[in-house]
């Protein structure tokens, strides 16, 4: 997180040269290189990021819900509330509804698998909540079910069932970086195959994008209305 702070700090300090633009083009400096954010030095760039999933969002209702912190994995949760409600309340179809999730910042744990959450530690970490009864758990929120006492209709609700039902995941690669510094300090490993273990560690269908922001911005040019998720 202290990475990301000093980027912002470097953004900021740069906002002062805006007032350059109003200069003729002839009479601007040529400007140096700018210095990579640290997280882009880190991460080698996914030689073909997968953009054709904006082509699936073709419902007559599309919207996108924006989960930027772990919050009991509420901001999961809202995108399945949406589809239930309108098909409860205004009588449409699941098929003409198409919901996209973009899982980023703090929230990309919400984005990884079991296995990843037990091998480091994640919920202990992070002091994650029961969505239900704000009770520390020991799981991913975004993935329980009736298995872990769910009752219904919030059984529905966890990101692998609505990954089954169709609904587009993606996930920030820049917050992903947050979680290959973990496993790099954690197995002693290198940036490499740290890197293979949080890819490896996704929740199977949730694709990965160059950031969330990219995400979240190309699904509202495809139509998509913006929800602040958490």
């Amino acid at each position: 997180m202290s990475s990301r702070r000093e980027f912002l700090g470097r953004s900021a300090a740069g906002a002062a040269l805006l007032g350059a633009w109003s200069l003729p083009l002839d009479l601007l400096p040529t400007p140096s290189a700018p210095a990579a954010h640290p997280h882009e030095q880190a991460a080698p760039l996914v030689e073909e990021w997968d953009t054709s999933w904006p082509s699936r969002i073709t419902g007559r209702h599309k919207a996108l819900f924006d989960v930027a912190e772990i919050e009991s994995g509420f901001g999961v949760w809202r995108a399945n509330a949406w589809v239930a409600q309108y098909q409860q309340v205004l009588k449409i179809a699941p098929s003409d509804m198409s919901p996209v999730i973009v899982i980023r910042h703090n929230a990309i744990v919400l984005a990884m698998q079991p296995s990843f959450w037990n091998r480091y530690g994640i919920a202990k970490l992070k002091g994650v909540t029961h969505p239900l009864t704000g009770e520390p758990i020991d799981k991913n929120p975004a993935l329980i079910d009736e298995k872990d006492g769910v009752p219904a209709p919030f059984d529905q609700a966890g990101l692998h069932k609505q990954l089954a039902r169709g609904v587009t995941v993606l996930a920030c690669n820049l917050a992903l970086q947050d979680l290959v510094a973990l496993v790099k300090d954690a197995d002693k490993s290198s940036e490499e195959a740290a890197r293979k273990v949080a890819v490896d560690g996704l929740v199977p269908g949730v694709i990965l994008q160059p950031s969330g922001v990219f995400a979240v911005i190309r699904a509202q040019e495809a139509g998509c209305a913006y929800i602040k998720a958490s």
